[in-house]
């Protein structure tokens, strides 16, 4: 469930590149009023998507925070 300011983006089922080629849209679609981007990605079926998700994003946003092992928001600016 989304709230205010918080884009959603669930990544179950895709590789990394899918992954990465959804995370990136929903960066470029983000409007001013988003200011976090929290990607679910689960981790039972491993920890590539989340792995990635905290290695390649940590420079193209202010910060990356991770929720739990399933769950990372990217911070795109300060609420």
């Amino acid at each position: 469930m989304a709230t205010a300011g918080i884009l959603e983006l669930d990544l179950h089922g895709k590789n990394e590149y899918q992954a990465k080629v959804a995370i990136d849209a929903a960066l470029r679609r983000a409007k001013a009023g988003t200011y976090r981007l929290r990607l679910i990605h689960g981790y039972h079926g491993g920890t590539a998507l989340r792995d990635m998700i905290r290695r390649d994003y940590a420079s193209k946003c202010l910060r990356v925070l991770p929720l739990d092992n399933g769950r990372t928001d990217l911070v795109l600016r300060e609420f």
